[in-house]
């Protein structure tokens, strides 16, 4: 007869555990301490242990030690309230079969559990890592705790991994991550972004060159690659790297060696690289703009990060971690969130993700005038969120045309319709309506090419043809949070 073994100071879980197993004819035995459960294994040993991790007196990871080091055949399920990625990868790590959050669907908690007592698990051999700093990587969302089990699958192993996620997802923290829990931890994290380099200067930072190699070239340099070796690479906005050094970095991938630019003698390196983008790869394969050997051998394991939108749960917390973390970095008192304005952020879409949360809660400590922010302290793009207009599916949208004949473009036919709405059956126009529309271009304007251009004024006044003073100015009057 199959056999569970719950441990939980919390009644109320074992109880709920006990029923939903009992009634898929699942035994249970039920513990409140870890004493009571090692005593227990000296007489007999479950078919599966689901233990919780905070409890007083000794934690489910010294129980977790102390079966893998006697019991190393039993699997444990480790379960907590606390749902973090230092949980997850110091479950994984101490040797965990699977981890479950709470608060967790019972349905889905019983499934898992009648999985692993068909699966069992085989003790590896391998020592567990030391733990790291799990850096700034926060959020309690299902899909977060997903990106934690799989760091925490993950760190006892060098495998390549594709990160995919729009912008301002938190990529680099993933791949942070990842490199933090993971075998190479004590040696170098090296980062680059691909669509941040120069094209002709882009081979050169990758692999190095040799004294000589091109006008400029004074002095030898190790590349990024030699500067990793021995630890991780992550190649940010990897869809953004040109088709023709795609094939090199291929064969350093299935070779581990390369030679410098204008060098003759191999280097080799041993480096684990994680890539990121926010592009669909699959898209540009088929469009032959990546070329698909090289997406296959950079798509082992691929963690998709879920936009800001999607956990909006996640926003107090990381509002309350970046609040913090402005608050000390500027010398200002901590702030805090009230209830209507967490509202008010939850409903906000955020299409620059947790980058611009983390910018706004910068612009919130330094302008926000009291210790508590309200709702009018909001950034106007929260407090007066643009409608959403569907359009892509209206088939009685037609282009319209101007006297010479020139059709608009999508957005210029967009913004007819809106003005068409708001003007319909009004005998005045509003004295600042026009100011308005004007205010709303500017901003969409002036935002997507701050974020294009990665926030650098210069550059972005470069883009538009105007000048920095306009893009400062821009900035102030808009309430940009760049």
């Amino acid at each position: 007869m199959n056999l569970v073994w719950i441990v939980d100071d919390d009644a109320s879980i074992r109880w709920v555990l006990e029923k939903a197993l009992t009634r898929e004819n699942i035994s249970c035995e039920l513990f409140s301490s870890v004493d009571d459960v090692l005593a227990a294994l000296e007489v007999k040993q479950p078919n599966v242990l689901v233990s919780d991790i905070r409890m007083p007196g000794d934690s489910g990871l010294v129980l977790l030690e102390k079966i893998k080091s006697q019991y190393a055949q039993l699997p444990v399920i480790i379960m907590t309230a606390f749902s973090d990625l230092d949980s997850a990868v110091s479950s994984f790590q101490k040797g965990a079969f699977d981890y479950l959050p709470k608060p967790f669907d019972i349905e889905s908690a019983v499934e898992l559990i009648s999985r692993v007592m068909g699966e069992g698990r085989k003790p590896d051999g391998k020592e567990p890592v030391k733990k790291a700093s799990m850096g700034n990587l926060l959020g309690t969302a299902p899909k977060m705790q997903e990106i934690y089990r799989v760091i925490g699958r993950l760190s006892n192993s060098a495998t390549t991994v594709l990160v995919n996620g729009e912008t301002g997802t938190g990529k680099e923290l993933v791949a942070r991550a990842l490199h933090q829990h993971s075998p190479r931890s004590n040696r170098p994290f090296i980062a680059l972004n691909m669509a941040a380099i120069p094209r002709d200067l882009l081979e050169s930072e990758l692999f190095g060159h040799e004294r000589g190699a091109f006008t400029g070239a004074q002095i030898s340099r190790k590349g990024r690659f030699e500067q990793a070796d021995g630890g991780t690479l992550f190649l940010d906005e990897i869809g953004d790297m040109p088709f023709e050094l795609q094939t090199r970095l291929l064969r350093v991938l299935s070779e581990g060696k390369f030679y410098r630019v204008g060098g003759v003698t191999p280097v080799n390196v041993n480096v684990r690289v994680i890539a990121a983008t926010h592009q669909n790869l699959e898209d540009r394969v088929k469009k032959n703009q990546f070329r698909e050997d090289l997406f296959h051998r950079i798509n082992v394991i691929r963690i998709k990060i879920p936009p800001l939108r999607e956990r909006s749960d996640d926003i107090p917390c990381l509002s309350e971690f970046f609040l913090n973390k402005f608050s000390k970095k500027l010398g200002f008192e901590r702030k805090t969130l009230s209830v209507d304005s967490i509202k008010a952020m939850k409903e906000f879409r955020f299409p620059g993700n947790v980058r611009q949360l983390e910018n706004f809660c910068h612009w919130l400590t330094v302008m926000a005038p009291g210790n508590t922010i309200t709702v009018n302290d909001l950034p106007d793009e929260i407090r007066f969120p643009e409608p959403l207009i569907e359009l892509e599916n209206d088939a009685s949208v037609n282009l319209d045309t101007d006297k010479n004949g020139v059709k608009d473009e999508f957005w210029t036919t967009v913004l007819r319709k809106e003005v068409k709405k708001n003007l319909e059956g009004q005998t005045k126009v509003p004295d600042n309506y026009y100011s308005q529309l004007l205010e709303s271009f500017e901003r969409a304007v002036y935002s997507e090419a701050l974020r294009a251009t990665k926030g650098r004024r210069i550059a972005c006044a470069k883009v538009l043809n105007v000048g920095r003073n306009t893009v400062t100015k821009k900035i102030q009057d808009l309430n940009l949070p760049f």
